[in-house]
């Protein structure tokens, strides 16, 4: 595995260690901030297949470095997820909250998503603002809001990887679980796309 794949899978695993662990919106969004720092001069600090979609969307990333980066995404969310259940004997499946209607959870998945990409564009890729130093201070923040305004909503995954790895790892009740995988697929991914479409950024 090379440096980017392994931070990719690095960063991710911790990234949905701290969601299934704590569900706390601060600490969410500090450690992704702590990720961003340290794994986004080596991989571009993905984690999540929203945001390498984006990316591809913006020709910022291959077509074939994009599969892997996804792949090994997915792949780190289910180690993470069979680390909650060796430590707390039972599964962690992200859902919304109870009574929440599918698309209304939809709706909060994609806002929050395309904020969190948004300023991931605006800050971590845009020329214009090259070496900056507040960029994982940044994306940070966005998750922290989302996870605190949304969360409670959709269950805050805003990330393939954090929503669907887990249900896929409940392989025994993965039929069950196909509204959800789909929620949050389609909800992060539509984020991300219009996030790609409508944010300029200079290369």
């Amino acid at each position: 595995m090379n440096k980017k794949l392994l931070t990719e899978f690095l960063g991710t695993f911790f990234l949905l260690a701290v969601v299934s662990f704590t569900g706390n919106p601060l600490a969410i969004g500090a450690v992704l901030a702590v990720l961003v720092y340290g794994g986004g001069h080596i991989s571009g600090a993905h984690f999540n297949p929203a945001v390498t979609l984006a990316l591809f969307l913006k020709k910022k990333i291959s077509q074939d470095e994009a599969l892997k980066y996804v792949l090994v995404q997915i792949c780190a969310g289910i180690v993470a997820s069979a680390f909650f259940f060796s430590t707390h004997q039972t599964f962690f499946i992200p859902q919304p909250a109870p009574h929440t209607a599918w698309l209304t959870a939809l709706g909060v998945e994609s806002i929050f998503t395309f904020l969190l990409v948004r300023t991931i564009l605006m800050t971590a890729v845009d020329a214009r603002v090259k070496n900056n130093h507040y960029f994982g201070l940044a994306i940070g923040a966005a998750l922290f809001v989302g996870a605190s305004t949304g969360g409670p909503i959709s269950g805050g995954a805003f990330n393939p990887a954090v929503g669907v790895s887990p249900l896929l790892f409940d392989f025994a009740h993965l039929t069950e679980h196909i509204p959800l995988i789909l929620l949050y697929i389609l909800g992060p991914c539509m984020g991300a796309g219009v996030a790609a479409l409508i944010t300029d950024t200079e290369k």
